[in-house]
Formats: structure tokens, sequence, C-alpha cells
């Protein structure tokens, strides 16, 4: 028996599903089952969105080292904001 095996979604794929999810819930229109169901999915998508976070945040953490392994403090301005 061969298993695919899927991909988790990208960080604003997941989070735009999650919304999805959310606001269906919150209508509830949804059977008790089918609720579980989205809400397991939905606990899914959170994971994977944490993981990215998480990532990410090592990624800047890393690169924001200076040549002696020290940190970098810089003041930081948003794209757009730069007056």
């Amino acid at each position: 028996m061969s298993r695919t095996r899927t991909t988790a979604p990208d960080f604003e794929t997941a989070l735009a599903e999650l919304e999805q999810i959310v606001a269906r819930l919150e209508r509830g229109e949804l059977s008790l089952e089918e609720s579980l169901r989205q809400f397991e999915r939905g606990v899914a998508l959170t994971r994977n969105c944490q993981r990215a976070l998480r990532q990410a945040e090592q990624k800047v953490t890393a690169l924001s080292r200076g040549p002696d392994g020290g940190a970098i403090e810089q003041e930081f301005v948003p794209s757009g904001d730069e007056s």
C-alpha cells in the first residue's frame, strides 16, 4: 500500500484557510461531526503557521548576527515608512 505524503501549505495559504474555517465555525451551520473535522484541520493549520513563524524568527536571528557571533541591534523601520 503506498501512501502519498501531502506537503504543508505555505504560510499565507494556511492562514487564509484557517480564516475560512473560523468563519464557518462561527456561523454555527455545520453539523457536530463536520465542526470537529474543521476544528481538527484548524489545529493542524495553526501548528503549521506556528512552525513557519518559528523558522522565520530563527532565520532572522541567524542573519542578524555580527562577525563575532553577537547580535546586531538596529531600529526596525517597516517598508514604506522610511521618512
